[in-house]
């Protein structure tokens, strides 16, 4: 099978591709999803045990995703066969790029319903519903949302439309533009909201819950979730990375900007733990309260404190930005496969890649109401209670992507030359090469490996 070339456009520069990565990073992970589950697994046991397996697991398999990438030039699955094939080896590997984009996939089937959740809180919370509410009242609104599939699909419609508009305009017009606005302003909100917790919330019980680091609390449940989400905040093993990777010029370094997207992704994660916790303990609140925090607790809280009208705006706006950002990201490989394979135009490919995605997610849509008694795995007791959107999340994060992960750990650890690998990266210190490469072969597969026995 010949190698597979098609042309591309780059990124404008590093600073472009950065924000690109980092926002395709920064999304619903961070900020819907990692405070209520390190409210759900102890607190600072899980961000202790969640910044462990960023520094040694994710982002030594994140540098080599992206190396890979850029080395095949391709969408992921044609990255693996061009790259493959140079080493000798077979172009059954582009399974790595396959598996890593189908989770990509299902993760935007049910995060662009989420996001359109975050629409209608923009104008909810604006249009102050939530004002000197209760707890039963502001619960019975979102319960109303979720019970309407009218509501979530209409919501969940216009999310990906609007992706899909940016997608149609291309690499540097429409992502490249949309991240060079809405990632700074993306940030500047969140440390609006930090410094809105330190006034008006409990900042001093956050920063215990978060940082006071209980050892006693790690068990086999916390390491796994926490594994899972540094994949899945982080964006590893989704094959948007390898896609942007295909993207970035040779003189920009890759574990330089690597180590500039983890840290970023988990700042922010860190801090809208941190703007999210005052708020909820200053009211008493559970941190515990599960994908419901975001939506239920947070708007009683916004209702009931000054100022409470215009950052709890604030807040939503800030979840939307962060969760358009990522669904571009992880949307953009199967859009330049669908161009490579069927020689599509950008806008074909763009409008039939989020029409797909809108059709599918009516499968979210509808496990919340028409759905929402139905146990697929009822048969099997570990997941007896899961409906279909808490399967897809945990398929998702908590198996395929650990094992999108794995597979490419071993691809590059073991089946490409280290000379051919370390002349991609472009390491000149010696150390840090082999300090890599050591996590990447044996840390990071063995850690998977391990967790994902436990999941199973």
């Amino acid at each position: 099978m010949a190698t597979i070339y098609k042309k591309h456009e780059n990124w404008s520069s590093r600073f472009t591709f950065l924000m690109a990565a980092v926002g395709a990073a920064v999304g619903l992970g961070n900020i819907w999803k990692f405070p209520y589950v390190t409210g759900q697994n102890g607190g600072s046991a899980f961000v202790l045990v969640y910044l462990l397996a960023v520094a040694f697991v994710a982002l030594p398999i994140l540098i080599a995703e992206i190396a890979i990438g850029r080395w095949g030039r391709q969408s992921p699955p044609n990255a693996m066969v061009n790259v493959a094939h140079s080493q000798g080896r077979s172009g059954a590997w582009s399974v790595i790029g396959w598996f890593g984009m189908l989770a990509a996939y299902l993760i935007a089937t049910y995060y662009s319903v989420i996001a359109g959740w975050s629409v209608v809180y923009i104008f909810k919370n604006g249009g102050g519903n939530f004002t000197g509410q209760d707890a039963a009242t502001v619960s019975a609104e979102f319960d109303a949302l979720l019970a309407s599939p009218t509501q979530l699909a209409l919501w969940h419609g216009i999310f990906m439309l609007i992706c899909a508009l940016i997608l149609m305009r291309g690499l540097q017009k429409g992502i490249e533009s949309t991240v060079k606005i809405l990632m700074p302003t993306l940030f500047f909100l969140l440390l609006l909201m930090v410094g809105y917790g330190v006034v008006k919330g409990d900042m001093a019980g956050a920063l215990h819950f978060m940082f006071d680091f209980d050892l006693s609390a790690i068990n086999g449940r916390v390491i796994l979730v926490a594994v899972g989400q540094a994949f899945f905040s982080i964006g590893v093993a989704m094959g948007l990375m390898m896609g942007f990777g295909a993207y970035l010029p040779r003189e920009i370094s890759i574990a330089r900007s690597a180590i500039i997207i983890s840290f970023m992704d988990t700042m922010v994660a860190v801090i809208a733990g941190l703007a999210i916790f005052p708020i909820v303990f200053a009211n008493g609140l559970d941190p515990a309260e599960g994908p419901g925090l975001i939506f239920v607790s947070l708007p009683i809280a916004f209702g009931s404190v000054t100022g409470g009208l215009f950052f709890g705006t604030l807040f939503f706006i800030l979840l939307f930005f962060a969760a358009l950002t990522s669904v571009i990201g992880v949307v953009e490989p199967f859009i330049a496969w669908w161009q490579e394979r069927f020689n599509l135009k950008r806008w074909q490919a763009a409008l039939f890649v989020c029409f797909s995605i809108f059709v599918l997610g009516m499968g979210t849509v509808f496990s919340f109401n028409l759905w929402s008694e139905w146990r697929p795995l009822a048969a099997f007791e570990r997941y007896a209670d899961f409906g279909y959107f808490e399967i897809l999340d945990y398929l998702t994060a908590n198996i395929m992507m650990p094992l999108c992960g794995l597979l490419l750990a071993i691809f590059t650890g073991w089946m490409v030359k280290p000379e051919a690998i370390r002349e991609q990266l472009n390491i000149e210190n010696e150390t840090l090469f082999r300090a890599w490469f050591w996590l990447l072969r044996w840390v990071a597969p063995v850690s998977i490996a391990l967790i994902l026995y436990s999941s199973l």
